[in-house]
């Protein structure tokens, strides 16, 4: 008999947690957790409380500045981390690295400390600990230090510009929406990389990594995430 080799034999029920389940990628992704039967409880951390209700939610409306290590949503199998925000948003470069460098290490520390084995996090294309670009240091440095804390499986994803719906506007992504797409045919060769990407593929992508068998780290490019995004199977894919 062959030996299997997904995570989706290799367990039955787990738990998750997820972080960013307010924004653009996490909804959908919050989405699709839901109707994934393999977890037995999807815990969620957000600053505001959620629309969503099910038996196998579980909301917490928490101030990540005052959030206890022993929280019981960090006892959990995977952690998924769409956390994230821009410098014009959060009002300064501290708030921002608070919101998207501080907020995801602490919460990854603490899944980590309770057991947690697999951790996918959004990052973004062009992260990097030693560019110029604030934000893309900023990504950068999360990355690296994620892989400090030793996940067996750690899955960093870099997509390009997220279009979808958002209920916050976000001016220069809001053109991009309308714009890249239909430039979508000139981005080929080295351009290709920069092409525009749906926030529900990405929660896909991101979905099915988590139960991919792989160990160790992968840094996945938005081409990856675009391909495995129409990856169809599992008992969420209906």
């Amino acid at each position: 008999m062959p030996m299997a080799t997904t995570r989706d034999m290799m367990a039955t029920k787990r738990r998750a947690l997820l972080i960013g389940a307010t924004g653009l990628t996490g909804g959908h992704l919050l989405q699709r957790l839901l109707s994934d039967r393999r977890y037995d409880a999807i815990h969620v951390l957000s600053r505001r409380p959620l629309a969503v209700r099910e038996d196998r939610l579980h909301s917490h409306v928490v101030d990540f500045d005052d959030l206890p290590p022993e929280h019981t949503a960090f006892r959990v199998d995977d952690v998924y981390c769409c956390l994230g925000t821009t410098i014009r948003q959060a009002g300064s470069r501290q708030r921002f690295r608070q919101v998207d460098y501080d907020y995801p290490m602490m919460t990854a520390r603490a899944v980590r400390a309770g057991g947690a084995a697999t951790m996918v996090a959004m990052s973004a294309l062009g992260a990097d600990p030693g560019s110029g670009n604030f934000y893309l240091r900023t990504k950068g440095e999360l990355e690296r230090d994620l892989q400090h804390l030793a996940f067996r499986r750690l899955a960093l994803v870099r997509p390009s510009l997220l279009i979808g719906r958002r209920e916050t506007k976000r001016l220069l992504e809001g053109a991009g929406m309308w714009l890249l797409p239909k430039l979508a045919f000139l981005m080929q060769g080295p351009l290709r990389p920069y092409r525009a990407i749906e926030a529900g593929v990405v929660a896909r992508a991101m979905h099915h990594l988590a139960w991919q068998a792989a160990v160790g780290t992968r840094v996945v490019s938005s081409a990856e995430l675009q391909l495995l995004g129409q990856i169809r199977r599992g008992p969420s894919d209906g």
